[in-house]
């Protein structure tokens, strides 16, 4: 509950629309991190015992693999989200490339 805590504690600038969303999200990504760190404690590959070249993915493997494209695209989703939300100034340097920019259109 704790890791839930935390990432829900990232949502809370976020309009309340939004974290109602992003609950159930969290809540998958802390069920992806559990099966994550599971998944772990196995075997992803298994050599053949009479010719070590010969090796085979085990599922274990290739269910940690979709376990962690889904864990990514989820954060991708809350970082992307909050990216948004982000109100921050521009730079000094895009500020002068902005004013450059325009000075050439007019021309």
């Amino acid at each position: 509950m704790e890791r839930e805590e935390e990432l829900l504690s990232l949502l809370n600038g976020l309009d309340s629309s939004f974290q109602t969303t992003f609950q159930e999200l969290v809540k998958e990504i802390c069920f992806l991190e559990g099966q994550l760190k599971e998944l772990k404690q196995y075997p992803f590959i298994v050599v053949h015992p009479d010719n070590p070249a010969k090796q085979k993915t085990t599922p274990a493997a290739k269910q940690y693999k979709e376990f962690l494209q889904q864990y990514n695209n989820c954060i991708k989703t809350i970082l992307r989200t909050l990216e948004r939300n982000e109100v921050e100034e521009e730079s000094p340097l895009a500020l002068y490339l902005k004013a450059m920019r325009e000075s050439m259109n007019h021309e």
